[in-house]
């Protein structure tokens, strides 16, 4: 080895000098670390940095990963403390603004199903109707669309819903789903064309039982909540230590899931793991409290400052897609990767995963647009009046609404009007004419008091604007309403 070549080796900067390129000081790179080496070793101050930003930055993207999994257990937690015993007791309920969940709405009551597999396959057999129902399971991962969104299409028919790794003998006459936890939350929908009450009973003819009842097993009861208050969300503990109890315990209850096992090992270097205790010291704890906030805040701006060019709907609008799909993807799966930021977005506004619900295209069985923005791009606020003018009619083989949500928690607008949608199934059923113009504000313009939701001052608000059985033109961009404009 030549001079000139050793001296390169030995002075990289030399070497960047000879390409012309201007070589920066050594000093000036290390006064922008924040880490010091002497000798090539860490100093003591430099270690205990490292491994506090090391477990940061791992908590932050371990908080961010899991926050479906998080949301949904919480969700099946609070209906077990609500009265509900998996596979033998269900709930009828409404959504209401009393009910805190993210993003559900009015438009249609809910049956709530709990399906604990661990002791082995259940079914569930559906009637004949107009029933749009999906399972999920804990890890808020799609397991099953049933009724009209589903393969029976409405025309009733049997479901075997199989838990994780399951061995057993599948019979036929059955369509078939696998689970990825034992623990399986079923939502019924059923469209109200003959009344809530109508709607209602329709859902209680829904069969579940095991696939090999045993001597002991009894059928189901159901209890009709109506629109009474509730927590289905993980707001109470999402921005503490509570979040990293209730993650602790999902993954020490369920089996793992292979395709988390990265992920498993970012929460172990933690002492998240399966079969430990959860018993940070205060380093960790400080650590995970403050991931918890970061992380939460971090989800917060994707969701509702999203950046992303293919969330706009139309160029002309302010709306945005509810959910951020790549093409040719599956959810939020796609051919080479899981589009995360997209999933992130997703769960921490809203509750449920499904192809039907995500689908771009006519036969799918709803779509969702985002609307937080008014026609001048600033955020909708509560204490201003905003018009919606919806051109008629709305594309739709079923239905169409337009519910409001609170910023803060995604959940409907709790107001004194105790109201957070207008939907063409009720207070739009009569709207005729090229469209109709819909209000949001602290008071009803005189006159619109039927076409208005009541918002807050001093909170955001934002909306979602659902289509059941999109058409084509809900799609293609030749139909397509408003924005919120600020009325005076």
């Amino acid at each position: 080895m030549n001079k000139r070549s050793l001296a390169l080796l030995r002075n990289p900067m030399l070497a960047l000098g000879l390409l012309g390129v201007a070589a920066l000081p050594l000093a000036a790179h290390a006064a922008e670390s924040p880490y010091e080496f002497k000798n090539g070793y860490p100093t003591e101050q430099t270690v205990k940095q490292v491994y506090d930003d090391i477990d940061l930055n791992r908590a932050i993207q371990s908080y961010r990963f899991f926050y479906p999994n998080v949301a949904f257990f919480a969700l099946w937690k609070n209906n077990v403390e609500s009265g509900v015993v998996p596979n033998q007791t269900f709930n009828l309920v409404r959504g209401n603004p009393k009910r805190l969940a993210f993003t559900a709405n009015s438009d249609t009551p809910y049956g709530s199903l709990i399906l604990d597999l661990s002791s082995g396959p259940m079914v569930v057999e559906l009637p004949p109707g107009p029933l749009m129902c999906v399972a999920n399971d804990i890890n808020q991962r799609w397991v099953a669309d049933l009724g009209l969104p589903g393969p029976d299409a409405g025309k009733g028919g049997k479901h075997l819903i199989l838990p994780p790794g399951y061995k057993g003998e599948v019979p036929e006459g059955y369509y078939v789903h696998t689970s990825t936890t034992n623990g399986v939350v079923l939502l019924l929908r059923a469209l109200p064309k003959g009344g809530i009450e109508a709607a209602n009973q329709l859902m209680q003819t829904v069969k579940v039982h095991p696939l090999k009842p045993g001597a002991d097993w009894k059928e189901p009861t159901w209890h009709n909540l109506g629109a009474v208050s509730g927590d289905s969300t993980p707001l109470k503990i999402e921005n503490g230590i509570g979040y990293w109890k209730m993650l602790h315990e999902l993954i020490d209850s369920e089996p793992a899931n292979p395709e988390y096992s990265n992920y498993y090992g970012e929460l172990a270097a933690l002492g998240i793991a399966k079969g430990k205790p959860f018993a940070p010291d205060a380093r960790m704890m400080a650590i995970l409290e403050k991931a918890a906030q970061m992380g939460n805040a971090q989800l917060r701006v994707q969701s509702l400052a999203d950046r992303r060019a293919e969330r706009v709907v139309w160029p002309d609008r302010h709306w945005e897609w509810a959910v951020l799909l790549q093409p040719e993807s599956n959810m939020f799966v796609t051919p080479n990767y899981v589009d995360l930021e997209s999933r992130e977005k997703w769960f921490y506004q809203a509750m449920v995963e499904s192809p039907a619900m995500f689908r771009r295209a006519p036969g799918a069985g709803s779509l969702y647009w985002l609307g937080a923005r008014d026609d001048k791009g600033a955020y909708l606020d509560g204490g201003k009046t905003y018009k919606l003018r919806v051109p008629l009619p709305v594309p739709n083989k079923l239905f169409w609404s337009v519910t409001v949500y609170d910023s803060a928690t995604r959940s409907q607008v709790q107001t004194s009007q105790d109201k957070a949608v207008l939907s063409s199934m009720f207070d739009l059923k009569d709207a005729s004419g090229d469209s109709v113009e819909l209000y949001f504000g602290p008071e009803a313009p005189k006159g619109q008091e039927k076409h208005w939701i009541k918002t807050n001052p001093g909170q955001g608000w934002f909306t979602y604007f659902r289509v059941y059985g999109p058409e084509k033109a809900t799609f293609d961009g030749t139909w397509k309403p408003g924005d919120f404009e600020l009325v005076n």
